[in-house]
């Protein structure tokens, strides 16, 4: 029985051909992309925060990144920093 697809975007030898490339990744190759993948989305993360929130400091910028990925209730009582009031 065929696997269905990942993606409904792409096309199914595409698909194949990627999904094969990840079975011969080593653990630490995939890791190291897993790593890129993560940078890449917190660049473009970084990017939003710079163009709505210009005049941030760089502390502010990283707390309001970090609230992306981190629960408020965490963020206010790690960092005494309020998501639904400081904005992300």
């Amino acid at each position: 029985m065929p696997r269905p697809a990942l993606r409904t975007d792409t096309h199914p030898a595409a698909e194949h051909v990627l999904v094969e490339g990840y079975r011969r990744m080593s653990s630490a190759d995939k890791a190291k992309r897993l790593v890129e993948l993560t940078h890449g989305a917190q660049e473009m993360a970084l990017s939003r925060l710079r163009a709505q929130y210009p005049d941030d400091t760089a502390r502010q910028r990283q707390l309001r990144l970090a609230a992306l990925w981190i629960d408020d209730d965490t963020m206010r009582r790690a960092f005494g920093w309020d998501p639904e009031v400081e904005g992300r």
